[in-house]
């Protein structure tokens, strides 16, 4: 049986194979990517998925596994940025012609975005008044939290329990979806929020400052990593499996929320307890592959070990799917976390207008407007190329296309 995926090798560093057959895979992530595959720590190779650009630190659609360190760079500040879908009793016949109303539902129900100042309570993406959920949520998460803020006590100062629940900016979203056979889903993404984001910006900084002090070269100093028995090794790998936790209960908050929300807007009843999936794919876990014990780094990659359901979405506009892994080992069990940027959202907004914008989601709900046109679809690979450069990695489920969509 051929191979799907191309084969990197430079002298010196670890194999890169990469599952980017059809797909555009830039030049300046390549050498990211060979900057990574420099380091001593990785164990066998980098595994590099369809939807792979260049990100800061590491490149994302990258797995990297490593042995006695890891890099806190290569999980970046989204930690534990995820999704979560749930399908519904619901059918498209039973959802209004006019969807405003779910859309509006839905964006008074869980705070998005972010206002443009530094004063917390004014911003509109986080809570003002702590609901009960989330303070009981809160509760299971705080007694580690006090524990990491008791060594680290610049932690403290983020945005913690007033972010959980909430959306957040950027590509994160909420969506109301059908399926191929018109079943109606609730989908969504979003991570850790401001307190992943302050832990990933500490540790990033200690470990350069770790690299300063033991004179260590680096390709790259966003490669700056934290080695096993070091002062900070155990307290990075502590926080930053909090934080994934926060990010887990962050979209169990939502969901809950937005299935409420949904219950109001129209007048029918409907259960949620056919599928459920939650996964995250910006983390690091503890793992066996290749015959060692290591930590593989998942950077915009799901895990898809053999039967685990996965989510991987496409663009505003564009189709999304649930999957079930293969269990690929060559690509560490994983699969990509999306269709992947091909060009930034500096560039999207001076190539592409309000009216391309309008266009590209037509037949979706959602906002159409100038602050959005960042995540227009033409500023991502096509998903069907995407999906076809890791049919040896998922099986598609189900096939999504939304008809609500909320943007953060």
């Amino acid at each position: 049986m051929s191979r799907n995926y191309n084969v990197i090798e430079n002298e010196g560093m670890a194999t890169i194979k990469a599952w980017t057959k059809g797909v555009p895979f830039e030049e300046q992530a390549q050498q990211q990517l060979k900057n990574i595959a420099s380091m001593p720590m990785v164990h066998s190779h980098i595994a590099v998925m369809p939807d792979v650009h260049m990100g800061k630190g590491a490149t994302i659609g990258s797995v990297i596994p490593s042995v006695d360190a890891v890099i806190p760079a290569a999980v970046g500040v989204d930690i534990g940025c995820g999704m979560v879908a749930t399908k519904t009793t619901l059918t498209a016949s039973q959802l209004p012609d006019n969807l405003s109303g779910i859309r509006h539902a839905f964006e008074a129900a869980i705070p998005h975005g972010r206002t443009g100042n530094k004063r917390r309570q004014r911003d509109r993406g986080a809570w003002h008044a702590i609901p009960e959920v989330v303070a009981a949520q809160w509760k299971t998460l705080e007694a580690r939290f006090e524990r990491i803020c008791e060594k680290h006590p610049a932690i403290r100062r983020s945005n913690h329990v007033n972010h959980l629940g909430t959306m957040g900016t950027g590509n994160h979203f909420l969506e109301l979806c059908l399926d191929e056979n018109n079943a109606v889903w609730i989908m969504l993404h979003s991570g850790s929020r401001g307190v992943g984001n302050r832990i990933g910006t500490y540790f990033i900084e200690l470990a350069k400052k770790e690299m300063e002090r033991h004179q260590v070269n680096l390709p790259d100093m966003d490669l700056a990593y934290l080695s096993e028995g070091s002062e900070y090794f155990d307290d990075y790998v502590e926080a930053v499996e909090w934080a994934q936790d926060f990010a887990r209960k962050n979209r169990e908050i939502m969901m809950l929320n937005a299935i409420a929300a949904l219950r109001k807007a129209i007048p029918v009843e409907f259960s949620t307890a056919e599928l459920a999936v939650n996964c995250h794919h910006n983390y690091i876990s503890r793992e066996e592959h290749f015959g060692k014990a290591c930590f593989v780094t998942r950077k915009g990659a799901v895990r898809a070990e053999k039967g685990e359901m996965g989510i991987i979405p496409g663009s505003m506009g564009a189709r999304s799917f649930i999957v079930r892994g293969l269990g690929n080992p060559e690509s560490f069990n994983s699969c990509s976390h999306g269709a992947g940027r091909v060009m930034s959202r500096t560039k999207a907004k001076k190539v592409y207008s309000v009216k391309d914008q309008i266009e590209a989601t037509q037949g979706v709900e959602c906002r159409k407007d100038e602050a959005v046109i960042d995540e227009i679809p033409h500023a991502y690979k096509d998903i069907e190329k995407v999906m076809d450069a890791q049919k040896d990695l998922v099986e598609v489920v189900y096939t999504l296309k939304q008809v609500v969509c909320v943007k953060g």
